[in-house]
């Protein structure tokens, strides 16, 4: 509804993978130019809660790569960076994967023609962060 049908790219950071073969598979239905992406963290060493690292992690059964137009690696200290500067500069709570989806989206819309329509899912939000260290910015 928000978009009014003018998706032109859906990004999403994969943990089991439902959430990106699900939508893609449907979007792909309705419009087949809509470019999906895949985002996963870009080391098996990782810290983005929730997600996988594909080639190195046990595949989930419904994952299915063929469906992604592209495949993004993000950084986990990006990510973190991410969190803290939306909860600072926008006053939204949201996780690591969460900010690794967009930190994904925001590569992407910089990639994209200006009249694109960049679509992502927050998968968390950074409630479970809050008895941490989480928003020093020194963590």
């Amino acid at each position: 509804m928000q978009t009014v049908g003018r998706v032109t790219h859906f990004v999403a950071i994969l943990g089991t993978s439902g959430t990106f073969v699900g939508t893609s598979r449907r979007l792909k239905e309705l419009n087949p130019a809509i470019c999906c992406i895949s985002l996963q963290p870009d080391s098996p060493f990782h810290r983005i809660e929730g997600t996988e690292h594909m080639e190195t992690s046990i595949v989930p059964k419904i994952y299915d790569a063929s469906i992604a137009d592209a495949e993004l690696g993000i950084e986990t200290e990006a990510a973190y960076v991410m969190a803290r500067r939306v909860a600072r500069e926008e006053g939204l709570l949201i996780g690591v994967s969460a900010a690794a989806a967009l930190v994904g989206a925001l590569i992407v819309a910089k990639d994209a023609h200006a009249d694109s329509v960049v679509v992502t899912i927050f998968p968390d939000s950074g409630d479970k962060y809050l008895s941490e260290h989480f928003w020093d910015e020194t963590a």
